[in-house]
């Protein structure tokens, strides 16, 4: 079985490690104390064998089966059915920068007297949490409840770096929006997304720590004790952190989506320019085959004059006429002239 750690905690201090999940049922009830079972990647017979001796929800055991489940709270009797999805930043090629951000899957079972996790994530890191909560006796005491505090503080810590990460390609966006990079707009489209999984993550997270909070601060019992005050305070905290990576993720979807409506705004204007640039090619085009057409149209009727001489014919009326050749070259230069004055009317010219 893919158990990482199986505890049973008497007033705070570890007591037992069994071997298996029957043997941590057991010591449990006989001792009064509480387990906490933890599993990584667990196989669906695992999830099934450890939902039998906890006699947890069915729908909430589909739900781990199948994986892939939104952030929630749900309540099933007196146990409380929570899904988390932390975040990484994960460097894929090993060259110290990060290429992406990784949304994993936590699925935690709060009961009574024991807390059974699930883990399909690297993150966060639940044997180091473990470690500081039995270094402090005090706080493992509260009971499941202060596993399921450490666990939400936890999980919203894991936000930390990501959001720093994503507000560096934030600026990184904005400092190439004017560089004329083709590649800008996958840039942001890639951190787009990114930042709808960080708000897919955030936002329900916020009702969920909210729902904990009121839950435990509605407990008569604990009003007074100084130890679960602290533990209120610390949810109220862990709230404030949620509520401010939840509005940061919106801040940073309208920044994109600003970056993207600029992107588009210079691509636009780059475009026409072109096409002015490419407009006025033409009309500069135009002019210069109107001015060619309008000189072959002059060179044509002198053209077509000599032409003509130039058949030798041997009965023209004009070709022993005295004034045939001064006529025709002035019939040329006349008609010549006339088409000059026309196209220099119409502009050619």
């Amino acid at each position: 079985m893919s158990i990482m750690d199986n505890a049973v905690y008497v007033d705070g201090k570890r007591t037992a490690n069994p071997a298996g999940i029957e043997e941590t049922c057991e010591i449990t009830r006989e001792r009064g104390g509480i387990a906490w079972v933890d599993l990584a990647w667990p196989e669906p017979e695992e999830i099934r064998a450890v939902a039998q001796e906890f006699s947890l929800h069915r729908l909430a055991v589909e739900d781990a089966i199948n994986a892939h489940q939104r952030p929630k709270i749900e309540l099933y009797d007196d146990v409380l059915y929570v899904v988390l999805h932390p975040a990484r930043n994960v460097d894929d090629d090993g060259d110290g920068l990060v290429d992406r951000v990784e949304f994993g899957e936590v699925h935690a079972w709060v009961g009574p007297d024991f807390v059974v996790t699930i883990r399909r994530s690297a993150t966060p890191d639940l044997a180091s949490m473990r470690a500081r909560l039995e270094s402090e006796p005090n706080v493992l005491r509260r009971g499941p409840a202060a596993i399921l505090a450490a666990l939400l503080d936890q999980v919203v810590d894991t936000y930390r770096p990501v959001v720093m990460r994503l507000r560096a390609d934030i600026d990184r966006i904005e400092d190439q929006l004017f560089s004329r990079d083709p590649e800008v707009s996958l840039r942001i489209y890639g951190v787009t997304r990114e930042v709808i999984g960080l708000q897919r993550a955030t936002h329900p997270l916020v009702d969920i720590v909210r729902e904990v909070h009121d839950e435990e601060a509605g407990q008569p019992d604990t009003k007074h004790d100084p130890g679960y005050v602290e533990m209120h305070r610390d949810l109220r905290n862990v709230l404030d952190h949620a509520v401010k990576h939840a509005e940061t993720s919106d801040t940073f979807r309208a920044l994109l989506t600003n970056a993207l409506n600029v992107h588009s705004t210079l691509v636009t204007q780059e475009q026409n320019e072109e096409m002015r640039r490419m407009s006025e090619q033409g009309l500069k085009q135009d002019e210069q085959v109107k001015k060619i057409s309008a000189w072959a149209a002059i060179l044509f009727a002198p053209t077509l004059i000599g032409t003509i001489y130039g058949m030798n014919f041997d009965y023209m009326p004009e070709l022993h006429w005295p004034l045939g050749y001064p006529l025709a070259i002035a019939a040329m230069v006349g008609l010549g002239a006339v088409f000059y004055r026309i196209f220099k009317k119409v502009g050619w010219l």
